[in-house]
């Protein structure tokens, strides 16, 4: 039994800082990395790609909306048009950093109320995704597991790797439980280890209210910005690793 261990990270902006990117990329074995829009700049992505490189860590263009204000977290009415060329432009962003570096972008990852969005609207979805694969065809689409994000992927016939949350709790239809919502993120890194391990042994979402959902999990993710990010990927490395389960990067699957 194997899995993928990634965190959203490149999301420093100019002098402001946002999360422990080193820390993360010794320990994670995939990175998904801002664009500019809804977090990041230029320099930031450089660095944070070179890093990765430097710890062969998979490298993944994260494109959201472009709200550096709510840090992509608020979710934007928009032309589908308008949206799948911003994710064009962001996913092309990331191709000539990795690219100047010699690197390679292997996964395209949405963020943010962009993802959350997606999960639910499978047609949403599937714009975004045919926007990302035009510019990127042979790219691994990372996908929220048991959602419309899957549907889409499938529906494609992409190349997909299903992922769960290590560090968010989960509604009975396998979406995020909003923020705004006592619990919806999970603090405690001894727990979250524990969780990953159970549901990865299950090959099953566990939900808050003990809902188990069916699905492949590939890749599990800790959000670079939450404060205890270092700490809870930490842990699940280590729980993981202790139940023999091998932590690497993901291959891409097909429906």
């Amino acid at each position: 039994m194997q899995v993928d261990l990634n965190a959203d990270m490149g999301e420093s902006f100019g002098p402001w800082k946002m999360g422990d990117d080193a820390a993360l990329l010794g320990t994670v074995t995939s990175a998904s990395i801002a664009c500019g829009a809804h977090a990041g700049d230029p320099d930031v992505m450089a660095s944070t790609m070179r890093i990765a490189l430097e710890n062969g860590v998979g490298i993944g263009s994260h494109p959201g909306f472009a709200d550096i204000q709510g840090f992509g977290r608020r979710r934007i009415d928009m032309p589908l048009a308008s949206l799948q060329n911003s994710i064009r432009c962001q996913v092309g962003a990331s191709l000539g950093m990795a690219r100047s570096l010699g690197a390679t972008v292997r996964h395209i990852k949405l963020h943010g109320a962009l993802g959350n969005m997606t999960s639910e609207d499978e047609d949403m979805a599937r714009g975004c995704y045919e926007a990302a694969l035009s510019a990127h065809p042979d790219a691994i689409i990372m996908v929220l597991a048991a959602t419309a994000q899957e549907r889409a992927a499938r529906s494609l016939g992409a190349a997909f790797a299903c992922e769960i949350f290590a560090d968010r709790a989960y509604n009975a239809d396998a979406t995020l439980v909003d923020r705004r919502k006592p619990g919806a993120v999970i603090h405690d890194a001894d727990l979250a280890g524990k969780r990953m391990v159970d549901m990865v042994k299950a090959q099953a979402i566990i939900t808050e209210d003990g809902t188990r959902i069916e699905t492949p999990i590939d890749s599990i993710c800790c959000h670079g910005d939450t404060p205890e990010a270092v700490d809870i990927a930490a842990s699940v490395r280590r729980t993981l690793e202790a139940e023999r389960i091998t932590v690497k990067a993901f291959d891409g699957r097909r429906g």
